[in-house]
């Protein structure tokens, strides 16, 4: 525990200016930002006396270790900075609301030739419309069902379009009317755009027009005497009424707003948005949070204004937005939120009138959705609470292991070896810590020597990560990370996993592995740090943090090695077992008999919960690199050699047995081929091992390769 005194600027340090504040701990990650119209006058009441502190801050602020600021022209300024720090950072001592759910919208995909309408989830994408978001998929597929009678838009995947334009024949919803069959050319492509924008200017809350076009057609028909026609249009006509009817009119004079309501106690907070266009409830999302900094109903709200809107722009911020208190500092909000959306936004509390009912219906939702959160997480809390309880008195650990790791190997017939790593905290998967190695050190199956590979790499990257952020580290240690110490009676690893003596790039030997981390970088030891990672940028560093179980996937063979590779790299502070899987026993260490666990125990139920996420993981990392290995082809080495030029070769030579009994001449032929090119088609081919002969798996058959293979 830090004392603030100890890092507090000096007097008359501090700008008095408006600026974006970070406190970082002495590991220099960043654990709080804030902003300020008076960068000094708020950091002033950060070093008072810790007694006179709200206990959340009293414990930032000792756990922090520096603080530092950016000074910026503007208030607005500092809010668009505040946001961007804590999506980059992700600092624990802030307010982040999280999404309960993946929110379904209904969206029209208008940068397509023949838009189409479809539920879609995640991130946003450019050049598509989105109505939303709706509770529930199914109300998404209701509302596009009865409006598919009106606006005949197409609603079918790539796929299914391709196969019919191919076939000549519409699916069956354009047999029915439900499509304007664009595969099959009953309608241009400008004819279905319209049809598309008709149907987005619907969702958007434009509908008077076209119930009275309908009306009016119905009506002309009648006088006419088509009554099938005017049957038709009637049944369109009600068809829109009943889609009007899923969201009735809560706000005249067709607003657009979005109403923001809290509910909150001492540790938590949730809000609960409804977004209204068009004077109908068009989507509603709700998010929970910890109070893990001392911050009132309007700090919540600044907060959730800028989840809300970080990342959207224009019509994705309303022209006013409703909530319960305004902001601090609340013309810099707005003007904010003006910016986002390219015009004035109007930011208020409601106090009369249909919006402030609205408003009351909104905070009673957020009222439900905390109590709702509140009796899960109490429930689950209590569970893994109890499991790892289990666990710490099962395996004699002095607390319960907050953080788990597991690790499994996967191969087929030994090949493909590759292993996973999974993280659990506090009883829950933390699937930006996972990891998946390959395994370097040897070929073949061997699981025991795999398991002492890879716990061996993580815990060296462990260490390193030590050493590079400061800390203590014992002259054992140092001997391990320039690779003095190996595995007795095991072939020595460089530190990168790959067997001594093997053909190595120059300097890979002072490399620790980059590859356990997807898009990760190499980091030199024994050296210096380089020029770019001298200054911490306080993100969370991999590998930096240890766990206090480490749990494989094995009996005593697989524990024995994992617990050999700790003791070789000095690591006595973790404890390791393994969990069998034919009777479900708990290894460990030295221990010639099992422990085993009831079947109704919580803590087995965790363990089997971490031994099966990290098999899931290690097995979908192992079939993508086998199909990414069949799908290998000998034209793959021919520098230069795209795509397009493989299927050009292809399709001249009909097969790739043809191509290899080509002569260069004949490749020279082929049009985009030089000789030099040629040239290097041919050796390829030729160094390729043979592909094994088709079979006729109804006959035993084998077959000719005569034609159909590609590259």
């Amino acid at each position: 525990m830090a004392d603030p005194s100890s890092y507090r600027p000096k007097p008359g340090q501090i700008p008095d200016s408006p600026g974006v504040y970070k406190f970082r701990d002495e590991h220099r990650r960043v654990i709080y930002v804030g902003k300020a119209k008076s960068l000094r006058q708020r950091l002033a009441n950060y070093f008072q006396p810790l007694a006179s502190l709200h206990p959340r801050t009293a414990t930032m602020v000792t756990t922090a270790a520096s603080v530092e600021w950016t000074v910026v022209s503007t208030e607005v300024e500092a809010l668009q900075l505040e946001y961007s720090w804590i999506k980059e950072f992700d600092p624990r001592f802030n307010v982040k609301y999280r999404d309960d759910k993946s929110y379904p919208y209904l969206a029209v995909t208008m940068n397509e030739e023949f838009p189409r309408v479809q539920v879609m989830r995640g991130h946003k994408k450019k050049g598509v419309r989105y109505f939303g978001p709706y509770a529930h998929a199914w109300a998404i597929r209701e509302t596009v069902d009865l409006m598919l009678r009106v606006f005949p838009v197409r609603t079918c995947s790539a796929g299914v379009f391709r196969n019919a334009a191919s076939a000549g024949r519409p699916c069956l919803l354009g047999y029915i009317g439900k499509c304007s069959a664009p595969c099959v050319a009953r309608v241009t492509p400008e004819e279905h755009r319209e049809l598309a924008d008709d149907f987005c200017d619907f969702m958007a809350g434009r509908t008077g027009t076209y119930i009275r076009r309908l009306e009016k057609q119905m009506m002309i028909a009648a006088e006419d005497m088509e009554y099938e026609k005017a049957a038709r249009l009637r049944d369109d006509i009600g068809a829109l009424r009943r889609a009007m009817e899923k969201n009735a009119v809560v706000l005249a004079d067709a607003t657009d707003a979005d109403l923001i309501a809290l509910a909150e106690d001492e540790l938590e907070a949730a809000v609960q948005i409804f977004h209204v266009r068009g004077g109908r409830v068009r989507g509603q999302r709700g998010w929970v949070t910890d109070k893990v900094e001392a911050v009132d109903t309007a700090g919540l709200v600044e907060h959730a204004l800028q989840q809300l809107y970080g990342e959207e722009s224009g019509d994705a911020v309303p022209k006013e937005v409703l909530v319960p208190a305004l902001p601090e500092d609340a013309d810099s909000v707005s003007a904010w939120l003006s910016g986002r959306r390219g015009s004035l936004v109007s930011l208020r509390v409601p106090q009369r009138g249909d919006k402030k009912d609205l408003m009351e219906t909104v905070a009673r939702n957020a009222q439900q959705a905390l109590v709702l959160h509140k009796t899960k997480r109490a429930s689950d809390l209590t569970t893994r609470s109890r499991a790892l309880e289990e666990i710490a008195e099962a395996l004699d650990l002095d607390s319960a292991p907050l953080r788990i790791e597991c690790f499994d190997i996967s191969h087929l017939q030994g090949e493909d070896v590759v292993a996973s790593m999974v993280v659990f905290e506090d009883g829950l998967p933390r699937k930006s810590e996972y990891r998946r190695f390959q395994i370097k050190g040897f070929e073949g199956q061997d699981d025991v020597r795999s398991m002492h590979e890879v716990i061996s790499r993580r815990f060296r990257r462990y260490l390193a990560e030590k050493d590079r952020t400061g800390e203590w580290v014992t002259p054992a240690e140092a001997e391990t990370l320039t690779g003095a110490e190996t595995s007795p009676g095991a072939e020595p690893l460089a530190t990168g996993g790959t067997p001594a003596g093997a053909d190595t790039p120059p300097g890979a030997e002072s490399l620790i592995d980059a590859e356990a981390v997807p898009g990760g970088r190499a980091v030199p030891l024994g050296g210096e740090v380089p020029a770019e990672d001298a200054q911490d940028d306080g993100r969370p560093r991999r590998f930096a943090y240890p766990p206090q179980l480490v749990v494989v996937d094995g009996g005593q063979p697989q524990v024995a090695a994992a617990r050999r590779a700790l003791d070789e790299l000095g690591i006595d502070d973790v404890a390791v077992c393994g969990l069998a899987k034919r009777l479900e026993e708990v290894w460990l260490p030295g221990e010639d008999d099992p422990v085993v666990l009831p079947r109704s125990s919580e803590g087995l139920y965790l363990l089997q919960r971490v031994r099966d996420t990290a098999h899931d993981f290690a097995i979908r990392y192992q079939r993508s690199k086998r199909t990414k290995r069949l799908r290998t082809s000998p034209l793959d080495s021919v520098p230069g050699l795209g795509e397009s030029r493989k299927q050009a070769l292809i399709k001249h030579f009909g097969s790739v047995k043809r191509l290899k009994q080509a002569t260069i001449e004949q490749i020279c032929e082929v049009p985009g081929f030089g000789r030099k090119t040629a040239e290097a088609v041919a050796v390829a081919l030729a160094q390729a091992a043979p592909a094994a002969p088709a079979v006729n798996t109804a006959t035993g058959e084998i077959m000719e390769d005569d034609g159909g293979a590609t590259a």
